[in-house]
Parts: C-alpha cells; structure tokens; sequence
C-alpha cells in the first residue's frame, strides 16, 4: 500500500468516518489534488479496507472553452478505468461580479445537489495544507479575526448555494452526523502539494493543468506564487506554520464557546455535548469525571476520549471504562457516571 493511501486511511479513522453502509462524493477537477484524493479512494475500495459507494462528482464551469471540456472528457476517462460513477455539471457564470466567487457558488451547489440526489452523507473535497495557508493568508490580509484566521474546517456542515460564497470559515470541526449533510476535506491536516503530485506521478495518473492557476490576477495565486515564496525566505517552513497557526486559532474560537453544565451530577445530556468543538468537549469531560471521582489521578486523554467517543456515537448502551473501578455508559441520551460493584 502506497504511504499516500495509508495516510488517508489513518486520517478516515481519526475523523470517524464510517467505513460501510454510505455514499460518498468526490468533488473531482482533473488536478493532482483530486485525482490523488479519487485514486487514493478507490485503492481503499478495492482493497476492501472502506466499503462506500463512491460517486465523483466534476464540475465544468466552462470558463476556459474548449480546455474546460477538455477537462471533462478526461473525467469521464479517469472514471471509467477507475470504475467509478460519475455526475458532471455544467454553467455559464455570469461576468458580472466576482468570477472566483461565483465559480465557487455554482460548484457547491452543484455538489451539494449531486450528494442529495445519491443519498450521499458527505462530500469530499482535496484541500491540501497548502490550501490551508492560502486561505490563512487571505483572511489575514482581508482583516479578519479569530474565525476567520482559524481558516478551513476538515469537517463542516455543506451549506451549498450561495452560503458558500466566504472563503472565511472558521467555526469548530463537526462531528460526523452533527449535520445531515457534510463536507470533509480529509487531506486537509497532513497532505501538502507536493505529496499529491508525488502520488500521481508515483502512480502514473496524467493530471490536468488549470491555467487560470497560473493567473496572477487572481489574489489566492498571487499569494500562491508571489507572497509565499517571500515568506520562505524568513521560514523554509512556512506553509506548515500558517497551516499549524490557524489551527491553534480555531482552538481559540471553539474554547471561547462554552456552555453553562451543571458538572456535578452524574449525568450530562449528549445533546448539550454534541455541538461542542473537541477541545471544550474535551474540557466539559475532563472537569465532570474529575467532579465525580474526586480526582484527576489515573485519568488520562485515552479515557477522556473515550467518553467524548461516546457522546458521539449514535448508539446507546457503549462503556467507557475508567480506572479505579469506575466506568462511563451512554443511555437514553446520557452519559452516566456508575462505579462498578465488586462482589465479595
């Protein structure tokens, strides 16, 4: 198995992703960022190691002519030896207006609309750590605050439309099932560009050159080819460090939003702990397991992940096992406190 693949299986189970039973989208445009995420995908698939229906999903904008049909028709080859479904869509955006924002409108429409009609639970799409340090960077150089400079969200509920119009995301990572719909972008945290080009040219997948990446015209490519080199002169490393410094921000953002819980009881709702980001969730259960145990010693981040697992999980009558003989069980959309009885 391709290291590439590894990863991405690794990254499947840390963002809890079910593994059987659903319909995935890949949005898809013929470049080595998607066509690593398809192909990586269908590994996967053929190996039996996820068991989704996948459905990859291109849209042509039509906004380089003929090049963009082109891109189509290469689509529909890739697919085909892939063996995988495929639904395409097509516009003619209006000139007025802001052309990247409106291609983007009209794309997750599209997606959003294609994961409906297949009863998909998730779309995904190939952002990189690049993207992530991109998205950064603009938001820093448009004045954003802390939401906007925690950048892009691995996972996140897909508005589509015209809701997707900001690029200023932000906001806590979702858990799955949080949403009916979602948007998982699970390259985000640990694939940068040149892996992806590296597992194409690894495998032999011929890619697509979008032109319009190369037009300096645009404000994400003149980041893209002017400011990030600057910056590398100061840091060789600069692309991990935006990507890793919008991430701390968005712990900030989810940290500054508490709810009021009562941790002195034995129970908490799993509905007052499910729309929680992961560090409050974390914070929530640490401080009602130490509350109910009189102490902290012995616990460590497995057993709070564990717990924070449970409320996660749409199935009741799951244990979390604690040490010192206590333990934590999800019923009737609670999680309780028992400790365990020993029978002498």
């Amino acid at each position: 198995m391709h290291q590439f693949v590894r990863n991405l299986l690794t990254e499947w189970r840390r963002l809890d992703l079910p593994f059987t039973g659903g319909t995935i989208v890949v949005a898809v445009s013929g470049g080595t960022d998607s066509n690593s995420l398809l192909v990586a995908l269908n590994d996967l698939k053929e190996r039996k190691k996820i068991e989704n229906r996948i459905v990859a999903a291109h849209f042509n904008h039509r906004l380089r002519g003929d090049e963009s049909d082109a891109d189509e028709e290469y689509i529909k080859r890739l697919t085909s030896q892939l063996g995988v479904e495929l639904a395409i869509g097509h516009a003619r955006l209006p000139e007025a207006g802001n052309v990247e924002q409106n291609a983007r409108v009209a794309r997750y429409a599209f997606l959003k609309e294609t994961a409906q009609r297949v009863g998909a639970f998730c779309v995904l799409t190939a952002h990189t750590v690049n993207d992530q340090a991109e998205t950064f960077l603009i938001n820093l150089l448009r004045g954003s605050g802390p939401k906007g400079l925690s950048g892009m969200r691995p996972v996140r509920e897909l508005r589509g439309g015209a809701e997707e119009s900001s690029s200023d995301e932000g906001g806590p990572l979702l858990p799955f099932a949080a949403v009916p719909l979602l948007l998982v972008r699970p390259l985000l945290t640990w694939a940068k560009r040149k892996q992806t080009e590296g597992f194409c040219a690894d495998l032999n997948v011929e890619c697509r050159h979008d032109a319009m990446n190369d037009d300096t015209a645009f404000r994400r490519v003149r980041i893209r080819k002017i400011l990030l080199p600057l910056l590398e002169d100061f840091n060789p490393k600069i692309v991990e460090t935006l990507a890793q410094t919008a991430e701390l921000m968005a712990e900030t953002v989810e940290s500054a939003v508490t709810k009021e819980i009562d941790i002195s009881k034995n129970h908490l709702a799993v509905s007052d702990l499910k729309g929680m980001g992961k560090r409050e969730l974390s914070e929530t259960v640490r401080n009602w397991l130490a509350s109910n145990r009189g102490t902290t010693r012995s616990l460590q981040l497995k057993h709070i992940d564990a717990v924070g697992s449970l409320a996660l999980s749409e199935k009741s009558g799951r244990t979390a096992e604690l040490p010192g003989g206590a333990r934590v069980i999800k019923t009737d959309g609670r999680l309780v406190f028992e400790v365990n009885k020993v029978e002498n």
